[in-house]
């Protein structure tokens, strides 16, 4: 089943190109099926691009989903255009009143800033609690998860020496998880950022489980299961070329940063990069859409109840 997406949104032509089967909102009403729904909450600057991303992997599945784009109320976004947003975009107070099978929130370039001095920080502890009324299933993404985690289990963020940046090997300590069906022993996943969630703070809380984590840049994925939540903390809806185009901006800005490790063949960046994490991008994100379609309930309305 095709993800169902409106036919002028980017990303309808992009996935068409890829191969991905996607549906516009006409073409859907005619098949007599609940589609699961699953709301985006953008919180990055690049709109377009994470639209992308997501809705690649959301809509690799043999479900029909309906993706909804939802954006903070207040924040006003400065490197996408206000005709982008105000077609495809609902504000959370247009949402606040409807249910949803699941919703992704997206990390943010914000993550020097302690989480209450973030400009929508409140607005943002209102969809957390949201989530627990209105959501069956919630998947926080970098910093997304890392607002998430401390704000219901006090999991503190601890800021880096230096930006933990490129494709780092990880393991799975949870194989009988059913997020990590056809998971290998240890797969590559991008990472970017210049903090940390540590896992004896992790561990500190009986309520979480960490899934997946790495000897070079720490827990990855952590199952909330009290909240109906997973926390990523790393990026496996990256494209191919999303490590480099940050790498040559900060170069290209004079921002000291190191070339991403284990990214570039012989880690030369005048090599093109490849990817090799796509394929447990696709088992992670199918294997949360599938669970949310066993366990859902069929009268979306019946969820929060």
């Amino acid at each position: 089943m095709p993800i169902k997406i409106p036919a002028t949104l980017p990303a309808y032509d992009v996935l068409t190109r890829e191969g991905v089967m996607v549906m516009d909102p006409d073409q859907a009403g005619h098949q007599d099926i609940r589609p699961l729904r699953i709301g985006l909450l953008n919180l990055m600057p690049k709109k377009i691009q994470t639209e992308n991303q997501f809705a690649r992997l959301i809509g690799a599945t043999p479900l029909q989903i309906e993706l909804t784009l939802i954006r903070m109320s207040e924040h006003q976004t400065k490197n996408t255009a206000a005709e982008h947003m105000e077609e495809f975009y609902k504000t959370f107070a247009d949402v606040k009143d409807e249910k949803f099978d699941g919703l992704i929130i997206t990390g943010a370039p914000i993550e020097h800033l302690d989480f209450t001095d973030v400009t929508y920080w409140d607005e943002l502890t209102q969809i957390f609690e949201w989530t627990q009324t209105h959501v069956h299933s919630t998947f926080g993404i970098c910093w997304g998860g890392m607002a998430m985690i401390n704000y219901f289990h006090g999991v503190p963020k601890h800021l880096t020496d230096h930006k933990v940046f490129g494709c780092f090997r990880h393991r799975v300590t949870e194989p009988a998880s059913p997020y990590l069906r056809g998971f290998s022993d240890d797969c590559v996943i991008p990472v970017s950022r210049w903090t940390e969630m540590r896992q004896a703070d992790i561990a500190k809380s009986p309520a979480l489980k960490t899934l997946i984590t790495s000897d070079d840049s720490g827990p990855c994925l952590v199952e909330d299961q009290a909240h109906r939540a997973l926390y990523i903390f790393n990026h496996f809806e990256y494209d191919s070329g999303t490590l480099k185009q940050e790498y040559d901006r900060d170069v290209a800005e004079g921002t000291p940063i190191n070339v991403p490790q284990n990214y570039y063949p012989n880690d030369d960046p005048t090599q093109p990069p490849s990817n090799r994490w796509r394929s447990h991008a696709h088992l992670l994100y199918g294997n949360w859409i599938n669970e949310i379609y066993q366990t859902t309930k069929y009268d979306i309305n019946e969820i929060g109840t």
